[in-house]
């Protein structure tokens, strides 16, 4: 095990190489420490690997800083994700640019069935804060992992919460996990370590840049089923963040607020530009996500004649089974990558066996 981590370490560690170029070379080589035997003059075959990027990997010294992460995450109870290993967050492995190797620490489980990220300004104000806490008390039967990045305002008030609530709770943070930024919130991190913890793609000793926070937005919204912005600016991290979440074909809602309120501005522009939908109420995203439990639709049964491969077979059933259901929940549960099952669901209704939903959820005809 240690001697493939190294080199999983490694690859992210070599200058000019990031997640879809490592993704692309363990593709094409094998794995990541087949990437490092790998001649220079083939590296350079492999399509958008040019000749400064194979020599890079032939002669960059990142070997030793691996081993020095090794013995950091080993005196650190820390856990690694690789994006080809079996504890790779489901949803993370849809989004391209998602990072090919987070460290963890803490106790979660980031593949649970229902994430949310709950985010918004550093300048929260009592109408967010009261809203967040409402939000997180109204689907606490639900139990889904709550996901936010650990800074002053909205994000610390989600995470506090789901703390109070017993729920569990990620940070996902700009900085390796040798540190926790801002040092204030030291003692919230330290609470959310029993259940839920720190989230990070960067190695310790990590120097921290400003283009680090858009990096750690990203993973934000990848994790998650649907982002939450509860307060914003028209400019700021958590605009970045729904937009991520779009391009990543996530479910984004947006706290409406009074117009001439500075921190609603964003959220308002987002439901305006329909980049988000409206949420007042808990019950509006348990309907829209369709989180119902309690609901159990009649049983549908397929028009005849109609014969169904395997991928179809799982979607039928599912959608027999629970109903209207989200193209993410789709992909979660059946474990058929997004885009192959976009292709599947458009066949399947024009066949008429489904029909889309508002909101990227479908339903049996």
């Amino acid at each position: 095990m240690h001697d493939t981590l190294v080199f999983q370490i490694a690859l992210t560690l070599i200058p000019g190489v990031g997640p879809i170029t490592a993704k692309n070379l363990v593709a094409y080589c094998g794995s990541a420490e087949a990437v490092f035997r790998e001649k220079e003059q083939a590296l350079m075959k492999i399509p958008d690997i040019g000749k400064m990027i194979a020599h890079t990997i032939r002669h960059s010294n990142v070997m030793e800083r691996a081993e020095k992460e090794i013995a950091f995450i080993e005196a650190n109870s820390i856990v690694t994700h690789f994006f080809t290993d079996s504890n790779y967050p489901d949803r993370l492995k849809q989004c391209e640019d998602g990072p090919a190797l987070i460290y963890t620490k803490g106790t979660m489980n980031l593949s649970e069935k229902r994430v949310i990220s709950v985010i918004g300004t550093r300048n929260s104000t009592s109408y967010g804060k009261r809203f967040c806490k409402e939000l997180l008390e109204g689907i606490t039967h639900l139990k889904p992992l709550v996901v936010s990045g650990l800074a002053y305002g909205i994000d610390i008030c989600g995470h506090r919460n789901a703390v109070m609530l017993n729920l569990q709770t990620v940070a996902c943070v700009a900085h390796g996990l040798d540190k926790v930024y801002p040092a204030m919130h030291i003692p919230v991190a330290n609470d959310m370590m029993r259940n839920g913890g720190l989230v990070s793609e960067f190695p310790s000793d990590t120097k921290m840049t400003p283009d680090m926070f858009p990096m750690r937005n990203r993973i934000i919204a990848g994790l998650s089923d649907c982002t939450i912005v509860v307060e914003t600016d028209l400019k700021g991290g958590s605009i970045i963040t729904a937009h991520l979440a779009n391009s990543y074909a996530r479910e984004v809602f947006a706290l409406p607020g009074r117009y001439h309120d500075r921190y609603s501005a964003g959220c308002n522009a987002l439901i305006r530009k329909n980049l988000a939908a409206i949420i007042n109420s808990p019950q509006d995203l348990i309907d829209y996500m369709n989180w119902d439990d309690t609901f159990k639709p009649k049983s549908k049964q397929l028009p005849l004649f109609q014969e169904l491969n395997p991928d179809e077979t799982l979607i039928v059933d599912l959608l027999t089974q629970e109903g209207k259901i989200s193209i993410d929940l789709l992909s979660h549960t059946t474990g058929i990558g997004f885009s192959k099952l976009s292709n599947v669901l458009l066949d399947l209704e024009f066949r008429g066996i489904i029909k889309s939903l508002p909101g990227k959820r479908f339903e049996l005809i």
